[in-house]
């Protein structure tokens, strides 16, 4: 049941129908985009409906999939309920639904795995195909039709002027006072007719608060009161613990050689407790007026906020824990002016990304001794969430940081190996690997001299005897001197964990 009235435009409040009329409206073979990023501002009611239609249709033998386009993961409600009834037949751009995964890795669903910033520009350019529908939740409806965005913003804008048609779920859960915190640029065009992106500054407004929408596209209007999937954190463990203190004391030293100000430059950091951690030291740690200019806000981004350490930060949704989210909408007119959504195609852009000179730090399942970073395949072919925003920021960072545990799975498993089994970073992408053992330092470094600096401080004691070995009798017998590698044995070490034995 909706506990107030969020829509004050007739036009609109004419449209209200129940979700299973608007499901209904969704016919198979259709391309749906989906509001919602990492469990923040996705719509809650009409997704599940749909799925009860499909699995309707499926006990009447009948085959009924849509293509699944979001901002990036979302939650069990969507991405959940469309695959656990086989409805989804192709998924892009980002996902970490457990279901969905199986689907994937078994074959049984298509995905595509982009870059978050093309996301946008591929749908204007044709090349994903048509959209038909677009779902996306808000937080209200002006009188205008204007639409108040929710807790997410993500590919939201793009859907709603390129989809033939429109379902807007208005969510009275979310807060009255997210209006006004989102900055929505309409100033992006189709080449060759582009403009730069007039953005300085991670804390610059350049657009308006709302997103727009032709009242003549909107098929269906669903009224909801319904939270957010929210993401529990866990405390920093003692290697997340060490790994934030490698990081502060490499900003600390960079600071010292002048290669940053003192109040560093704007921080990018990837979701997830290691993330957290490096956040939680920042709070504590020497440097002030710090800025951000990221993906999404996590609780450590928040407590940043709310202690002063931060100044500001940018992003393009929330990302927070039931406690960080009651504190946030508890006193939200006062991070209001300090926090700024924007779409993903603008929070993730490289061009701004560059000039803003963003320190980025992202997580990863592997790295190779060279710097190669694999961030979405576990052994080369089955796809964990996929590679999101870290490559728009990796590859257009001032400061490109991969940071990981050095083993897991218990010990069995090093996360530092001869060759990465999927490459998502390439060596040219990162300067930076961290593990809780130490940190590598790799700019500025031939091939053969990174290996020495990743093997010497970020692998751990048990495995990195084999990786020397293994290195050094590369030096000797690899054809190339270059690159060293041992062909026949580089994956060795994923063949061995894949039967069961340790690596």
């Amino acid at each position: 049941m909706n506990k107030e009235n969020r829509i004050h435009c007739a036009t609109l409040r004419n449209k209200v129908m129940s979700a299973n009329e608007a499901a209904s409206l969704i016919q198979s073979g259709m391309n749906v985009g989906m509001s919602g990023f990492t469990g923040s501002g996705y719509p809650k009611a009409v997704p599940s409906a749909l799925a009860k239609h499909i699995m309707d249709a499926n006990l009447n033998g009948k085959r009924f999939k849509i293509g699944v386009w979001t901002g990036a993961s979302t939650a069990p409600e969507l991405d959940g309920a469309l695959a656990m009834v086989d409805g989804i037949e192709m998924r892009l751009p980002y996902q970490s639904d457990p279901t969905c995964r199986k689907r994937i890795n078994a074959g049984e669903m298509e995905y595509i795995d982009i870059h978050l910033s093309h996301v946008a520009q591929f749908v204007w350019f044709g090349f994903l195909g048509k959209l038909d529908v677009a779902v996306v939740e808000v937080a209200g409806i002006l009188e205008d039709g204007r639409l108040i965005p929710s807790s997410s913003i993500g590919n939201n804008k793009t859907w709603l002027d390129q989809a033939d048609k429109v379902i807007l779920e208005v969510n009275s859960w979310q807060s009255a006072q997210l209006e006004g915190m989102h900055d929505i640029w309409y100033g992006t065009q189709l080449p060759p007719h582009r403009q730069p992106i007039p953005l300085v500054r991670s804390s610059d407004r350049i657009g308006e608060p709302y997103l727009r929408c032709d009242p003549n596209k909107v098929i269906a209007v669903v009224e909801t009161h319904a939270p957010d999937r929210n993401s529990a954190f866990a405390p920093p463990d003692e290697n997340s613990k060490k790994i934030a203190g490698h990081i502060l004391e490499f900003l600390q030293h960079e600071v010292k050689k002048g290669r940053l100000p003192k109040e560093l430059l704007p921080l990018q950091s990837g979701v997830g407790n290691i993330a957290n951690a490096v956040m939680a030291g920042l709070n504590e740690g020497p440097f002030d007026n710090l800025t951000a200019y990221t993906e999404v806000l996590q609780d450590g981004m928040l407590e940043m906020l709310k202690s002063g350490k931060l100044a500001s930060a940018s992003a393009t949704a929330f990302s927070l824990s039931n406690e960080a989210l009651a504190e946030l909408n508890a006193d939200l007119a006062k991070y209001r002016e300090r926090i700024i959504l924007r779409p993903q195609e603008i929070s993730n852009h490289p061009e701004v990304i560059r000039r803003l000179g963003i320190i980025a730090m992202n997580g990863l399942i592997e790295a190779d001794i060279y710097g190669n970073v694999n961030s979405t395949h576990v052994m080369g072919s089955k796809i964990m969430n996929g590679i999101g925003g870290s490559g728009d920021f990796a590859r257009n960072a001032y400061l490109s940081i991969f940071m990981t545990p050095s083993q897991a799975k218990g010990g069995a498993i090093s996360c530092i190996v001869p060759m990465a089994s999927h490459v998502d970073h390439t060596e040219h992408d990162v300067q930076v690997l961290v593990t809780e053992q130490g940190l590598a330092d790799l700019r500025g470094l031939s091939p053969k001299q990174r290996a020495k600096v990743i093997i010497e401080n970020c692998a751990h004691p048990n495995f990195k005897p084999a990786l020397s070995d293994y290195y050094k009798r590369a030096l000797q017998f690899s054809p190339g001197k270059q690159t060293p590698h041992l062909l026949e044995e580089v994956f060795s070490w994923h063949l061995r964990a894949l039967r069961g034995e340790r690596m």
